[in-house]
């Protein structure tokens, strides 16, 4: 995994382009293979692209395609947002994001430039974004013209948005700081932040906060008449020529931009030589509007003048053209390298780049979000792409699944059933699917039918079982997708949308077994909340276990939770927490957790412990402060069905959490089993539990 680093800035014009600029040269020096990635880029015109990304791209030189540096252009994230499609947006960005950090050693990744527009705030979408991703974060503000105390709670408040959402910050860099007010932002912010987070404070950088000529004239879409060499030119300052000439001088500053119409010639030539003069400012352009050009004859004489000063035309009145250009804010492009230098100057000079690499190296993160976790196991399926087979084949909803997985080239698959019913149901739903590219068996009169017999018969004669009835049990769907397993024909099974439980799991306690050290199979389901993700068993097999039916649940169940990427902390639960409770039920679950503790002392487990004060931080400060695993469990052991289903359930369907499940945890070989009532989504899903399941064995 590489290391990665995410920009966010409180707000518009913080400067983080500096910060973006000095972290990428900071990333180069340790390795050349750097990546950039910017999830939501400004609005383009055709054939130009975002200035950030091509600044960064063309300046260091990086090896990385421009399409690969961006997701969304910010009109698209804000019509995706409105319409509730937030899963969208950040499913596309992990996507994009996992493709660098497969390829890179470090990707800097730089938050949004928006705010507040379409009722969506920038801090938003960058909390959204960096969560999803598991990066740590480098909050960038800007104290330009802010009280110093409302800067620091500005600081204050947006570190604790972070926090909340779980967002680790590394770092707070205070940009463009008057130069009278760094010492006391330093020191206060020092005392507002843990000591492991890295205060860095820039000053106001005055060539660096003008905004160029060059930005002017692309705000204004005007043209250049003369100096096009000098449009990057930086300004200072602006002003209206609209008095008498002998007044206007008196009012020009340093580096001014002056506004003027077009028949000015006053103007224009007296702003020229007040350019060329030692006595006055240096003009850093002239603007001229109303669409005016001067006449031939004074054209004539600005070109035969000695001048560093570009002129435009643009059309508008000067009030109007006025304001456009007090709205213009400076950026740093990749042609303008004086920027550039200055910009990684100053971050060398005044940002601890060494503590914040050394902080970036060291970081390990154990947050894992639904987004992430889903994006994670259609990667890891896709890449064993294992064979599953399907009985329920002419079920609606399994013949959905089966053509959104097609589509994805995730599994080989093989459903089971009549091929014309199958096709027919295809038909009757619209599904456009290429069934000749599915492995379709008919139990009833299969090729394979012979042989599974005698597999059968070998398996189960110490059971007594007869050719007639092997025979008899091969047409069942159930079956014959366990013996396919068996043979070497399929790698999993899913199955329950149309059959029970013990129709679907039956044959695979007869058939394969349970693993090496396992008496129990017990189920999982990964319950995706909406900011994490939890194990829950045993909420679909085990109608009331005993104590040590339930240690091993857990034990499974932990194993289940790492072999997905989750750090289990398991949480037995219970109706009382820690040793206050008594009663046969409470005594089971602190039974099992003392065995676990015996056969597993590196497990981390707290029990018996109640829901909430296993989930919620703040309960288990007040019930049980001391434990590791209190507030903050991931693997929750139930102890008994009923609690684990209708609990299970309930959060579903009063969160809206997605749970992914129940997968089989403890047989030789992966069966799964759906509820009647799975959706396309649970099924797919579930297929890919699988698959991942036959890869680890």
């Amino acid at each position: 995994m590489s290391k990665a680093i995410y920009i966010a800035a409180v707000e518009s014009d913080s400067g983080k382009s500096l910060v973006s600029l000095g972290l990428l040269r900071m990333m180069l020096t340790k390795s050349s293979k750097v990546g950039y990635f910017r999830p939501i880029i400004n609005e383009v015109k055709d054939s130009t692209l975002d200035d950030h990304t091509n600044t960064a791209i063309n300046f260091f030189n990086l090896d990385i395609e421009y399409e690969d540096c961006y997701a969304y252009k910010h009109n698209e994230v804000v019509e995706l947002l409105s319409e509730g499609k937030a899963d969208d947006v950040i499913h596309t960005v992990i996507k994009k994001y996992k493709k660098l950090e497969a390829k890179y050693d470090y990707v800097l990744v730089e938050g949004t430039d928006f705010s507040g527009e379409g009722g969506f705030t920038e801090l938003d979408v960058n909390l959204m974004i960096a969560k999803n991703l598991g990066i740590p974060a480098l909050i960038v503000g800007s104290g330009n013209g802010k009280k110093k105390k409302d800067f620091v709670n500005t600081m204050q408040l947006t570190y604790k948005s972070f926090v909340r959402k779980e967002v680790d910050v590394i770092g707070i860099i205070a940009n463009k700081i008057e130069v009278d007010e760094v010492d006391y932002i330093q020191k206060e912010l020092e005392k507002s932040f843990p000591e492991n987070i890295q205060i860095n404070v820039i000053p106001r950088i005055d060539f660096l906060a003008y905004p160029t000529v060059r930005e002017v004239l692309l705000a204004l879409e005007g043209k250049v008449l003369f100096g096009e060499q000098f449009l990057d030119n930086a300004i200072g300052s602006y002003s209206t020529g609209a008095m008498q000439l002998r007044n206007y001088l008196t009012r020009i500053r340093e580096n001014a931009l002056v506004v003027t119409p077009g028949d000015r010639a006053d103007i224009i030539l007296g702003a020229l030589q007040a350019n060329a003069s030692t006595n006055y400012p240096k003009i850093a352009g002239i603007i001229l509007t109303g669409s005016l050009i001067p006449e031939e004859s004074i054209t004539k004489l600005i070109k035969g003048v000695q001048s560093t000063v570009p002129i435009i035309s643009v059309e508008g009145g000067t009030f109007g053209i006025t304001n456009k250009i007090g709205a213009v804010k400076s950026k740093i492009y990749a042609s303008h390298s004086k920027k550039i230098l200055l910009s990684l100057d100053t971050f060398d000079t005044y940002v601890n780049a060494e503590g914040l690499t050394n902080t970036l190296t060291s970081y390990h993160s154990v947050k894992l979000t639904p987004s992430m976790f889903q994006y994670n196991l259609l990667q890891k399926a896709r890449a064993y792409k294992k064979h599953i087979v399907l009985p329920e084949g002419d079920d609606e909803r399994i013949i959905t699944a089966a053509a959104r997985l097609q589509l994805l080239d995730i599994v080989d698959l093989t459903l089971l059933g009549d091929r014309n019913a199958i096709q027919f149901k295809c038909d009757q739903i619209g599904l456009q699917i290429d069934l000749d590219k599915i492995n379709i068996l008919n139990p009833e009169d299969s090729i394979h039918n012979d042989a599974f017999v005698e597999t059968l018969c070998e398996a189960r004669k110490h059971k007594g079982m007869t050719e007639t009835i092997a025979k008899d049990l091969v047409s069942d769907v159930s079956y014959y997708g366990t013996l396919m397993i068996m043979n070497g024909l399929a790698d999993g099974m899913v199955s329950g949308a149309v059959h029970t439980t013990m129709h679907t799991i039956k044959p695979s306690l007869q058939l394969i077994k349970t693993k090496p050290g396992v008496s129990v199979v017990s189920s999982v389901f990964f319950m995706c909340l909406s900011d994490r993700v939890s194990v829950m068993g045993d909420c679909a097999v085990n109608p009331n276990p005993n104590a040590e039916q339930l240690a091993e649940i857990a034990i499974s169940s932990a194993q289940s939770a790492e072999a997905f990427g989750i750090e289990a902390k398991i949480a037995m639960l219970s109706y009382s927490s820690g040793s206050s409770g008594k009663g046969e039920e409470v005594e089971k679950v602190r039974k099992a957790t003392e065995i676990v503790k015996k056969l597993h002392p590196e497990l981390k487990i707290e029990g018996p412990i109640q829901y909430d004060a296993a989930v919620d931080m703040s309960v288990a400060k007040t019930k049980m402060p001391d434990s590791e695993v209190a507030g903050q469990a991931s693997v929750l052991i139930f102890p008994d069905l009923n609690t684990g289903n209708n609990t299970y359930k309930a959060i579903q369907r009063e969160t809206g959490a997605l749970a992914i499940g129940p997968m089989l945890q403890g047989l030789n070989k992966p069966v799964n089993d759906l509820s009647r009532g799975c959706t396309v989504e649970d099924i797919f899903n579930t297929v890919l539990l699988t698959a991942i399941q036959a890869h680890q064995g």
